[in-house]
């Protein structure tokens, strides 16, 4: 029986237009792509589409700062972009921008609907302004003391040191992030989306199967706690749409960035007449909708975004599907160890597929950060894909090329192991299908492990010795091409260039159901290298150029490029200074503290007393490398009760944060207890 055709629209989270793509980036794109790829290959009628998320403050500093409009950058960065991800081999049916003409009227007609039903309000709010460039600034976009710790250089939404979670009216001290200059509180009417109206939808939404377990439950915290009303709006100056009937007034940029989905398949259903918008976003519609994303962005689409689309009456995702993070070697990734790599540099070095298969082989449906360890990641790819499948090839075809004039076999007397192999398909779809790509990776493999076995068992190279036994090679060397051709089209979703030149040297063309069919009498093209092995060396060599980009791109433009970046504090008198006891001190001992993402746990020896202290370094040193030497810390500084323990004291560094922080290390000859003068 055949299978009904389904009716997809799949989405990836919208890249935002202000840098380019990293490897971290793609795990999200690459696993949607093999998700449609498979859907595709079954003869469903999938669509998938993407936008650049071109709207927000950091797009127009950034443009200001390079110096051009931001429509300049976003347009540049969207072919950039485009270019990082077709080389990739993600292959978007259509790629399309926020800042359009399709976005503007539909995040106007998503407002005016809300309005009309009563679900906007308004209301008088305190906000920090910079007086010296004249505008309103985002929680990111101020920096002071911390209101619960009192660490200094924090952003105005959390502190890196002791977790705290505020608003930027809370901080002491506060600095403008953009100009150093000292932010006043004004007030300014904001709208506001009546996110608490849609409670009872959204407890009964996020529990209906929409989502993943993990994320209902996190979302369920939420709910406990009351939903707020959502801040829709922000004040000129901005990039943006301006909101209808309210001059100055602009969309914040969490607003339109999903409504961009809708937009790109307004866009892409316009230029193509591939499909029909309407049938795919009414409220009764029989598509279905599927957003992967990152799990950073959950309450943005498990949130607001279902209930924007309800009270405007637009049908809701299907399914909203996240994934982890990725770490590379173990951390996070570090500019300054090479691991913070570009989507463009490792297409320099490497070839796309090798991480298009590592990340399948890792893939679950679950939302579990995925590390690329380098070393296992070319082995990984050498020992499968190499030595597995493309090795299956290469020991068959040169017989059937040389001996038998390039024709397979025309009959295939023991067909066992072939029926075992094409009987797996509906596993390995199934697989596919719940998103378990590891799951459908393991069986694959274990599949070649049985061909290879087979032929190794067959030894054909000795049978061909006795002409007697060449019809006897031929059909051996067909059931191996055959066990080949098999495992390829099971992998077509996850390695679509190699799949291509599999069916160039087949001379076939690949659906899902080709797995039915076993090729007999078929001719094949003289066998050619498929797939190179890794080489360690080029993935050094990638990591040094991506050491080497980074370290171009943080050195200042200009002599005083940090200090306008960072501009300096206020002027003390020496007596303040001289309040302060600076000393020496060695690190006796440094460990990760469980159940916090920055910090360090470091004991310090102050020359007879030992001190422990809470350090937001954990991006920037592995804490064995840090036992031993040598820093500067505040000795003088009143401890402070975190919820991990007392720190009694700071230990001093450099750096605008994350991995590029550098603690002080004085001299050889210093040694613990020395006050620094």
């Amino acid at each position: 029986m055949t299978q009904a055709t389904r009716k997809i629209l799949v989405t990836n989270a919208l890249p935002y237009a202000n840098g380019p793509i990293h490897i971290g980036h793609m795990l999200g794109y690459i696993q949607a792509d093999i998700w449609v790829r498979f859907q595709k290959l079954r003869g469903n009628e999938c669509h998938y589409v993407c936008a650049d998320d071109a709207h927000g403050t950091p797009i127009m500093l950034k443009a200001k700062q390079l110096g051009m409009q931001p429509e300049q950058m976003i347009e540049q960065m969207n072919q950039a972009h485009q270019a990082d991800f077709a080389n990739f081999h993600v292959a978007f049916d259509h790629y399309h921008s926020t800042h359009s003409p399709e976005n503007r009227e539909l995040a106007e007609l998503i407002y005016t609907r809300l309005r009309e039903k009563g679900h906007i309000k308004t209301s008088v709010i305190e906000q920090l302004y910079d007086p010296q460039q004249k505008m309103f600034l985002p929680d990111r976009f101020v920096k002071g003391e911390c209101p619960k710790c009192g660490a200094e250089d924090q952003y105005g939404d959390n502190c890196d040191v002791c977790g705290a979670t505020y608003a930027p009216t809370d901080l002491k001290n506060p600095k403008s992030a953009v100009s150093g200059a000292t932010p006043e509180l004004r007030e300014s009417e904001h709208y506001f989306f009546d996110l608490p109206a849609f409670s009872d939808m959204l407890k009964a939404w996020t529990r209906s199967g929409s989502l993943q377990d993990e994320m209902a439950n996190k979302l369920n915290e939420w709910f406990e706690s009351g939903l707020q009303q959502w801040d829709i709006s922000r004040d000129a100056p901005y990039f943006g749409f301006e909101i209808p009937d309210a001059p100055g007034k602009y969309f914040y940029v969490w607003l339109d960035a999903p409504i961009g989905y809708m937009s790109s398949f307004k866009n892409y259903c316009a230029v193509t007449g591939n499909a029909d918008f309407a049938s795919y976003w009414k409220q009764d519609s029989d598509a279905e909708l599927y957003h992967f994303i990152g799990k950073d962005i959950i309450y943005f689409h498990s949130l607001f975004w279902p209930a924007m689309l309800k009270g405007a009456d637009f049908r809701q995702p299907t399914n909203v599907w996240a994934h982890g993070f990725i770490t590379v070697n173990g951390t996070k990734m570090s500019k300054s160890k090479g691991t913070f790599i570009m989507a463009r540099t490792y297409l320099d070095h490497l070839d796309p597929d090798y991480l298009r298969y590592y990340f399948a082989a890792k893939l679950t449906s679950r939302i579990d950060d995925l590390d690329l360890n380098l070393t296992d990641f070319a082995q990984r790819v050498n020992a499968d894909l190499v030595g597995k499948v493309v090795n299956i090839a290469s020991r068959c075809a040169g017989f059937i090329s040389k001996k038998f004039d390039g024709k397979l076999a025309a009959q295939i007397s023991d067909t066992s192991l072939l029926d075992e192999f094409q009987a797996a398909g509906d596993s390995i779809a199934s697989a596919y299908e719940k998103r378990e790509f590891s799951k459908a990776m393991r069986d694959i493999m274990a599949l070649a492990d049985k061909a290879n076995f087979y032929i190794a068992e067959k030894e054909p190279w000795q049978l061909i010795k006795d002409p007697a036994k060449a019809s006897e090679v031929q059909e051996i060397c067909s059931i191996g091409i055959n066990l080949f051709r098999l495992l390829m089209i099971y992998l077509t979703p996850v390695v679509p260039a190699l799949a291509s030149r599999v069916q160039e040297f087949l001379n076939d063309s690949f659906t899902w159901d080709s797995h039915k069919v076993v090729l007999k009498d078929h001719g094949i093209a003289p066998f050619k290298a498929l797939l190179q092995r890794i080489e360690m060396d080029k993935v050094n060599a990638m990591i040094d150029d991506s050491k080497e980009q980074n370290a171009v791109a943080a050195k200042p433009a200009s002599g005083n490029d940090e200090l306008q970046q960072d501009p300096l504090s206020p002027e003390i008198s020496f007596d303040d200074f001289a309040k302060v006891d600076l000393r020496v001190a060695q690190i006796v001992n440094a460990e990760h503290v469980e159940g916090a993402d920055k910090l360090l746990k470091l004991t310090l020896d102050l020359g007879g007393e030992t001190r422990q202290v809470f350090a937001g370094i954990k991006a920037a040193y592995d804490p064995a490398s840090l036992i031993g030497q040598h820093t500067v810390m505040v000795a003088n500084l009143a401890p402070r009760k975190m919820r991990f323990g007392l720190s009694e004291g700071m230990v001093l560094a450099a750096g605008p944060g994350g991995d590029e922080l550098y603690i002080m290390n004085p001299h050889d000859g210093a040694r613990a207890g020395m006050r620094v003068k």
